[in-house]
């Protein structure tokens, strides 16, 4: 997106922090820090949902991406058990 903002770890770190400890409203805090409402409370609940899974975000992007190669091998492996089968009917 064109005018899309890129803000540091540290930065969305600071600013969930803030909602969590100040008592003020997600709003009022983003109006101060100068971000959209949306933003901070996409964080948030990020940083809540990672607190309750006990995986930090780097720990959630690899079992993300092990499943996915969990799921691509066993397709492949479907394949290749079609193909064998297909190849022992041939050669009878």
């Amino acid at each position: 997106m064109a005018g899309r903002k890129s803000y540091s770890p540290e930065f969305r770190d600071e600013a969930v922090r803030l909602v969590q400890q100040s008592g003020k409203s997600i709003r009022s805090i983003a109006q101060d820090l100068g971000i959209v409402t949306e933003t901070l409370r996409r964080w948030v609940r990020t940083a809540e949902r990672d607190a309750a899974s006990g995986l930090t975000p780097s720990e959630r992007e690899e079992l993300a991406r092990l499943r996915k190669e969990v799921r691509i091998l066993r397709e492949e492996r479907e394949i290749l058990k079609k193909a064998a089968a297909f190849f022992a009917k041939e050669t009878k």
